[in-house]
């Protein structure tokens, strides 16, 4: 019985997406996203849409061939993924080979003879991202072999400015024909040119822009990207209340068009242009026996003052609690305290969480005793990221596979791919003890 049950729904699915011949652009999405949703093929796309191998541009309405054979996507409640220890399921039995594309730049600093390497240590914070990241991603190496996995790990200097790289060279002139994953480089165009460059059973990973990327079969974003932690926030707000407010910095702001598209049900306001916001109106908006979130969007020091200021005098009467898409540097203003933003329990969406487990601690400790500091948010983003690919091309069927069905946890960060695009987007909150906690 069951087995038909999950025939049938699969039969209907499929039927949906048979009769479905058109799709609006949404921001952010690729020709490669849009395959994968319809489980049809970037040719087949094109074919229909002559333009769109240009670009897509947000709003264009697309023709999507019609396939007798449409299966569901991964994204269908017919493929539920879990949360797993992917220690648990190692294959020990075959060796896994590795490689890290890091942006050192070696070869620059060597030949620049107006600053020395100290200086370079001292001034270049790419440089230093570069070394947190290495730093981070070696312990990983180091805790996967101490572990018994059976991997080789090569590291190739990616040499890398705003506009060019030799990773087209060094795939070239090393041979990855059975490399399993790449980690690798920083930006997403040279990540996406080694996707095309090496074959498609190899994962490269983007890992640590948030930028959309144009996607490819075998290229896995690991940093949930802008528009991803914008829709998780927003799906988090809707699931715990129908009251959500929205305070622009102005009326030409890019979230407040967002909303009008995509969340009509947000009310948003404005500060005028003479910087000055009417709290009595947002006042008459609230709603007493709901939560009341209000989403700051403003950058402006003054402002955020403004708004934090007069929620806190609101929330004498309202459940309140305050929102924001991102944090910003205004946040860290001095005289806008953490203990009025714990006050507001300020939410925001993001893509690590503070872990106080005694795995954590282990590694803060042991990565101290190695590196002589404490792990930074690039060191520990290093291992994370390094430490779950190795685990997933540990499995039977590789990472790739591992990707498409299989949710895993690190020390900061989750990982959960949907169209090779990492989802695992944490809620975090300003607690009243001052600490920042995750939201359930």
């Amino acid at each position: 019985m069951k087995n038909a049950y999950y025939l049938l729904i699969l039969f209907l699915v499929s039927i949906t997406n048979y009769a479905q011949t058109k799709h609006t652009v949404i921001k952010g999405e690729t020709i490669y996203s849009i395959s994968k949703k319809y489980n049809v093929s970037i040719e087949d796309i094109i074919a229909k849409n002559p333009s769109a191998k240009d670009g897509l541009i947000e709003g264009a309405l697309l023709v999507l061939p019609k396939r007798s054979n449409l299966l569901p996507n991964k994204d269908s409640v017919i493929f539920k993924k879990e949360k797993v220890s992917l220690l648990a399921t190692v294959n020990k039995t075959r060796e896994r080979n590795l490689v890290l594309l890091m942006p050192f730049n070696i070869n620059r600093i060597e030949n620049d003879s107006t600053k020395t390497k100290i200086e370079y240590l001292k001034t270049d914070r790419f440089l230093n991202i570069t070394l947190d990241f290495y730093a981070g991603a070696i312990k990983a190496i180091d805790s996967a072999k101490v572990l018994g996995l059976p991997i080789n790990a090569k590291v190739y200097d990616a040499e890398s400015s705003k506009y060019s790289s030799n990773v087209a060279t060094l795939i070239k002139n090393n041979d990855f024909s059975n490399v399993d994953v790449v980690i690798g480089p920083f930006t997403n165009s040279f990540v996406e040119l080694a996707g095309q460059l090496v074959d498609k059973k190899t994962a490269v990973i983007s890992p640590l822009t948030n930028d959309v990327g144009v996607g490819g079969s075998n290229i896995f974003y690991a940093m949930p990207n802008e528009n991803i932690q914008k829709e998780k926030l927003m799906a988090y707000l809707k699931l715990k209340s129908d009251a959500v407010f929205a305070i622009h910095s102005s009326s030409k702001s890019k979230l407040s068009a967002y909303f009008s598209t995509n969340y009509p049900g947000v009310k948003s306001f404005n500060f005028n242009e003479k910087g000055i916001f009417d709290y009595s109106i947002l006042k008459s908006n609230f709603q007493k026996g709901k939560k009341n979130f209000v989403i700051l969007d403003s950058d402006k020091i003054i402002q955020v003052i403004s708004v934090v200021n007069n929620l806190l005098k609101l929330k004498k009467e309202f459940d309140i609690q305050l929102v924001v898409i991102e944090r910003n540097e205004a946040l860290d203003f001095e005289e806008i305290s953490s203990k009025n933003l714990a006050a507001l329990q300020m939410l925001y969406p993001s893509a690590i969480r503070e872990n106080e487990s005694v795995e954590a601690l282990n590694f803060a400790k042991t990565f101290k005793k190695e590196n002589k500091v404490q792990p930074n948010q690039y060191a520990t983003r290093g291992f994370d990221v390094t430490f779950d690919a190795i685990l997933r091309m540990c499995q039977e069927d590789g990472f790739i596979k591992s990707a498409e069905s299989q949710i895993s946890e690190q020390i900061e960060s989750q990982f959960n791919y949907i169209n090779n695009t990492n989802t695992g987007v944490y809620m975090m909150y300003y607690n009243s003890d001052l600490t920042i906690k995750q939201a359930q």
